[in-house]
């Protein structure tokens, strides 16, 4: 694991943890300052028993969105950090993707469908009986 100083050295910022209890944005927190997740855990409890849900709630919420998903794998390069910023976040590249799957899927049912609906495919049903 990489150290604080490294991580700020490097410009990697706070990760929601994949492992959390709650969203993982307590373990990010931890993991990245080098805390006792169970100590993180402890003080947004009691900040969020002391101050009522509003503002702990809200910002506990806002911090999850904010906060970028853990990598899957470990990052140990620049070239690899600019990969997984450019994959993670650009909402055309994933918009693109979801279109060419939504396409394949599209061509294959058709494709089921000109065979099902053909006239071979009733006279071979008809032979196999």
């Amino acid at each position: 694991m990489i150290n604080r100083l490294e991580r700020l050295r490097r410009g990697i910022g706070v990760y929601r943890s994949r492992n959390g209890v709650i969203l993982g944005v307590c373990r990010g927190i931890g993991e990245y300052f080098d805390f006792s997740v169970f100590w993180v855990r402890m003080i947004t409890l009691a900040l969020l028993l002391f101050t009522g849900f509003w503002p702990i709630g809200a910002l506990y919420l806002l911090a999850a969105l904010l906060m970028k998903l853990e990598p899957v794998i470990p990052i140990h390069s620049d070239e690899e950090q600019e990969f997984y910023d450019s994959y993670a976040h650009s909402s055309r590249q994933a918009v693109n993707r979801l279109k060419k799957k939504y396409q394949n899927l599209k061509r294959r049912i058709q494709r089921m469908e000109d065979i099902v609906t053909s006239p071979e495919f009733d006279w071979e049903d008809r032979f196999r009986r």
